[in-house]
């Protein structure tokens, strides 16, 4: 029988491979909802993704680079895009032989409604107080730089 006055033995820190199976569920489960908002709207998840890395206008390579695909993949993805006008390609003025791709009004509200509504899903970080967000910010900064 423990004593009530003794605290219990502190949980054992989870291991480095225990961390990466829970970050791997964690981002399964994030993926699966932005999918679902995505179809919703007709969208792709690649497509969803395209979308949402289109903060600025960036060049076809680097969209092929931050998405882990073939470029010709980037290239469908965008055309398709494109058909829907959500998206737009436009010459680099500084090289001409760069085609850097942004996003249209639609294709920003596009982005804006899938945002809210996973920030909305995703009611875990709505409970984390301001102390908290910065913690997990850092923590992950350190854990996935760049």
């Amino acid at each position: 029988m423990t004593d009530p006055a003794t605290p219990p033995a502190a949980a054992a820190a989870p291991t480095p491979v225990e961390l990466m199976d829970q970050v791997a569920r964690a981002a399964a489960a994030y993926y699966r909802h932005f999918a679902a908002l995505a179809a919703d709207r007709g969208l792709t998840l690649m497509q969803g993704k395209t979308l949402s890395l289109l903060r600025e206008p960036r060049p076809m390579r680097t969209l092929a680079d931050l998405l882990a695909c073939d470029a010709s993949n980037v290239t469908g993805i965008v055309d398709r895009l494109e058909t829907r006008q959500l998206v737009r390609r436009e010459v680099d003025p500084a090289d001409r032989r760069i085609k850097k791709v942004l996003l249209t009004e639609e294709g920003e509200q596009t982005v804006r409604q899938i945002r809210a509504e996973l920030v909305s899903g995703l009611t875990g970080l709505e409970q984390l107080d301001e102390a908290d967000r910065h913690a997990l910010q850092r923590l992950l900064g350190l854990v996935f730089p760049g």
